[in-house]
């Protein structure tokens, strides 16, 4: 397989699947032209085709107009989008992504029944701004389509090669664990209007605090406590609004919420007998 990028397809116009083509054509690695997006209901995809996007609802002529197809469809349907498109996938020529949650590599080409390389992988939303934590995961150590998966999802963020197994953990805490976060820092501007804040000013201030608290991680490589103690100091606020909120249960709802995601990805997907 070569190692050049030109064509790709996503097929499952959703939310993911459109996040995946905003990242890739902002990152510029992939232009507008180059990307085609299936949906069964195209009309909803109209804006993506005024953008330059080829739009279609074909999924077998998306697969024959591209090299790298993303497999972006609801775990319920993979197996029936698996059998339209697999006498179409060329050995040599196509690489399959699957960001389908629960869906383990063996029983994708199972299906397929072809020596199509398939590299599963756990972006976020965040990819749209080139923000995303993506999971990847292949079947064996060495494989040039680990490698174009990898330079795919490092143009829209960052990427981490773990283990299959562990793919439906990076489901619940990298995939979920957006809308975690965005429950956190929806919380804490509604704190902020409490006090006496404007909503925007509020909603502002908590998304800006949270992305620096993030950034010094990521920057510092430090412990999170490292950087909670620095703000912490005796008999001070932080601390006993720290301490209200562990409480209430504040780390261990976080805890059981991830736990409780992890659970449910695993029985998403189901093979068919």
């Amino acid at each position: 397989m070569k190692k050049d990028l030109s064509t790709v397809a996503i097929l499952g116009g959703g939310n993911i699947g459109l996040a995946i083509a905003n990242g890739l054509y902002n990152s510029g690695l992939f232009s507008a032209s180059k990307i085609t997006i299936t949906r069964r209901h195209v009309d909803q995809l109209t804006a993506y085709r005024e953008k330059g996007f080829l739009v279609t609802a074909d999924n077998i002529a998306a697969v024959k107009n591209s090299e790298v197809i993303i497999l972006a469809v609801q775990p319920q349907k993979l197996n029936d989008l698996l059998s339209e498109i697999k006498s179409k996938l060329i050995p040599g020529k196509h690489i399959l992504i699957s960001v389908v949650s629960g869906a383990w590599i063996k029983a994708i080409k199972e299906q397929v029944g072809k020596n199509i390389p398939v590299i599963r992988a756990m972006p976020n939303t965040a990819i749209a701004i080139q923000e995303s934590i993506t999971c990847l995961a292949s079947d064996t150590k060495k494989e040039q389509s680990l490698e174009i998966a990898e330079k795919i999802f490092n143009s829209v963020g960052k990427t981490i090669i773990i283990e299959e197994e562990m793919m439906i953990p990076a489901t619940a805490l990298g995939a979920c664990g957006i809308a975690f976060f965005m429950r956190a820092i929806r919380a804490a501007s509604q704190g902020g209007i409490e006090i006496g804040f404007h909503s925007e000013e509020a909603l502002f201030i908590a998304a800006q605090t949270a992305k620096g608290a993030a950034t010094l991680l990521l920057d510092k490589k430090n412990h999170p406590e490292a950087e909670v103690d620095k703000v912490t100091t005796p008999r001070g606020c932080t601390i006993s609004g720290l301490n209200q909120m562990e409480h209430n249960g504040f780390s261990s709802a976080l805890i059981k919420g991830i736990v409780t995601s992890a659970e449910k990805a695993a029985v998403l997907y189901k093979i068919d007998k």
